[in-house]
């Protein structure tokens, strides 16, 4: 679906809301006109409930309260991503880079923040650049959740230190929460982590700094985004549920306040 005049739109017309409810996959044309007249449907922050309203690509349409993507070329995608692989689209050294996961989508795709080679689990591609900016931008807030297999056994003292914050050669930083959810044999833990900031190997340095280097790392939150059973190497299509989540997140975000893109963050673990 194409909305009238999209190169000149403050002179199009645009499109019926339910029509451009129905083609975004949010319901039938019939069950989005019930939707709008039930008062359950906003744009741009305001309740509609004519039938009638036309809207534009830029304008912002939420159904109790979840944001949904008005623009079909948009593509949000999750990848379960493998050690060994950098977080680039051509890697200059020639290491295994994630073009293998992209190279079947006819969509110019990206990845939102980074994790390093030696770093596996969830990982955000979309040609969405304004969202991927949100959510690279540690000013936002956004929080990530990692499983750490660490050296030696945390304890509660531990996990206090991480909670109130440890001091870097690049700052104090302090984990949002900590838990230990397993204690593996040979002395070790498994620690799991949220964290909002971006900078450059944020968990590794902190467990590092306490006395617990990382044997292994795993991203298993990004934002709302759960990693749940996709398997390592696999990739595919943020359900409608989970992109609704993920745009609310991110116009409540650019609300809240905008960062300069020349501050965006490095690696995120």
């Amino acid at each position: 679906m194409t909305f009238d005049n999209p190169a000149n739109p403050a002179g199009a017309e645009g499109e019926r809301l339910q029509k451009v409810m129905a083609a975004a996959g949010v319901a039938s044309r019939r069950v989005s006109e019930n939707l709008i007249s039930a008062g359950r449907v906003t744009v741009n922050d305001e309740i509609v409930t004519e039938l009638g309203r036309r809207v534009l690509p830029t304008d912002l349409v939420s159904v109790d309260g979840s944001a949904i993507q008005l623009d079909p070329s948009r593509r949000y995608l999750m990848l379960n991503k493998p050690l060994g692989i950098v977080s680039s689209l051509a890697d200059e050294k020639g290491r295994p880079d994630l073009s293998r996961y992209t190279r079947n989508y006819e969509e110019r795709l990206f990845n939102v923040g980074r994790l390093d080679a030696q770093t596996s689990g969830l990982l955000l591609l979309t040609n969405d650049g304004e969202l991927a900016h949100v959510l690279s931008h540690p000013s936002f807030g956004v929080s990530k959740t990692y499983v750490a297999k660490v050296q030696g056994e945390v304890t509660g003292r531990i996990l206090n230190q991480l909670s109130s914050g440890v001091d870097l050669d690049d700052g104090p930083i302090a984990a949002d929460k900590v838990k230990v959810v397993g204690r593996p044999s040979g002395g070790q833990s498994m620690v799991e982590i949220e964290i909002h900031s971006g900078r450059n190997r944020i968990v590794r340095r902190m467990m590092s700094e306490v006395g617990h280097p990382v044997i292994e790392l795993v991203r298993r939150q990004f934002g709302p985004l759960h990693l749940g059973s996709l398997g390592l190497g696999q990739i595919r299509d943020l359900t409608k549920v989970e992109l609704g989540q993920l745009l609310t997140l991110s116009r409540t975000a650019t609300d809240a306040g905008a960062a300069s893109p020349s501050e965006l963050a490095e690696d995120d673990e």
